[in-house]
């Protein structure tokens, strides 16, 4: 983290409705958490936009050859980061059996450096400690490290029905290297996860 310092870090966040993935979530067999959808997402989005997924390494700017994103999963005696590798091309049920898998792994710690490493981001959901927001450290490494915080029924006002609906609201905060990424390209990538998020079939 000390190194992940020594760099120009910046966060940007925005609001997201999970109430289309937690309806798309009881339908499927496997139940992947709301933190694989925002995996997938963006994965997705990434694909879409691949100057956003690189990495400068002294003065070059490096693209990624694949869409590797990390998962933060708590061990034992701290925070582990396996990788699920082409999350682009990976299927959500797929990626539900794989994650599963390196989770049970972390747990035991026999996650080895093949399963850690080479990653362009990660995903933190830090709500599952009851947090709404937070500006994670992308790993030094990575160039963004993507945070969910904890989904709230909040009040939101419908234009068509004319009155106060509940909705269920997650905030996400995009943590990015600014050398690698502007204001503008992390505030529009995160905006292309929370539409991907609003269509959790097409994920």
């Amino acid at each position: 983290m000390r190194r992940s310092w020594t760099r120009p870090l910046a966060t940007v966040g925005m609001s997201v409705a999970l109430d289309a993935v937690l309806d798309d979530r009881k339908k499927r067999d496997a139940k992947p958490g709301p933190a694989l959808y925002v995996v997938r997402a963006l994965a997705l989005a990434l694909a879409e936009n691949p100057s956003a997924a690189a990495r400068l390494i002294g003065e070059r700017v490096i693209q990624a050859s694949s869409i590797d994103i990390g998962v933060a999963v708590e061990a034992q005696d701290g925070i582990m980061v396996p990788i699920i590798r082409a999350a682009d091309k990976t299927s959500l049920a797929d990626m539900t059996a794989r994650y599963n898998e390196l989770v049970e792994l972390g747990r035991k710690r026999r996650l080895g450096p093949d399963l850690t490493s080479g990653g362009i981001a990660s995903v933190s959901n830090f709500g599952t400690f009851g947090l709404d927001w937070g500006t994670p450290i992308p790993l030094p490494d990575q160039t963004l490290l993507l945070g969910m915080g904890a989904g709230k029924k909040l009040p939101h006002w419908d234009d068509a029905k004319q009155q106060f609906v509940p909705v269920t609201q997650a905030e996400l905060t995009l943590s990015f290297d600014h050398r690698s990424l502007d204001g503008g390209g992390a505030g529009r990538l995160l905006k292309r996860v929370a539409e991907l998020l609003s269509d959790p079939a097409k994920l």
